[in-house]
């Protein structure tokens, strides 16, 4: 697929279910090499990544579901419940990290760019994700990116164990494409890009 092509199908599906047209063994080499090739300001690989599959997967909604429903009004709770139970019918969930243990000691190394390594981490992040995402889209596999992060994060590291030191940035949870995403609107391109010193 043209890269250009796979932009355009990359979206937030929302409607998906517990199975994939890939097999797992596939799956996890496509977010190894996403993990491996983004990009990471002075390659620190800040990034860390945990999959979870089936009954760790619905695990996990199920406890975004008790620590969200006491949160939420009464006259929104229905569609919370909804919302959660649509990412738990997925095949897994993809939860992306940033670990500040390699933040810190690069702080300490360079203190010229102290204030900008927590920055460049969060775009590392953005990276990760958007790789991850778009490899998932070429496979067919519909997904949605989610943060219910800090409200879970004390008791996911609990629940899975997870080191101190990585950060919770993202969870995206995955399945096989039930309904396809609706048409994509966009603010006018010339609203939002300008360019300076060639010809169009």
């Amino acid at each position: 697929m043209e890269f250009q092509d796979l932009l355009c199908q990359r979206r937030s599906i929302y409607s998906i279910e517990a199975e994939l047209p890939i097999s797992c063994q596939r799956l996890t080499e496509l977010i190894r090499t996403s993990l491996c090739q983004c990009p990471s300001a002075f390659n620190s690989q800040s990034g860390r990544i945990m999959l979870l599959i089936g009954t760790e997967h619905r695990k996990l909604w199920q406890m975004i579901l008790d620590m969200v429903a006491p949160l939420t009004p009464a006259s929104q709770l229905s569609k919370t419940q909804d919302k959660i139970s649509s990412y738990a019918a997925g095949f897994g969930t993809i939860l992306f990290f940033n670990d500040s243990q390699v933040t810190r000691e690069l702080q300490d190394r360079f203190p010229l760019y102290k204030d900008n390594f927590s920055v460049w981490a969060e775009h590392s992040q953005g990276m990760l994700q958007f790789i991850v995402w778009s490899s998932l889209a070429e496979n067919g596999i519909g997904a949605s990116l989610q943060h219910y992060n800090p409200l879970i994060d004390t008791q996911l590291k609990q629940e899975f164990a997870i080191p101190d030191s990585w950060q919770l940035s993202a969870q995206m949870p995955f399945g096989k494409i039930v309904d396809k995403a609706d048409p994509k609107t966009f603010i006018p391109v010339a609203e939002r890009f300008k360019f300076s010193g060639c010809e169009q």
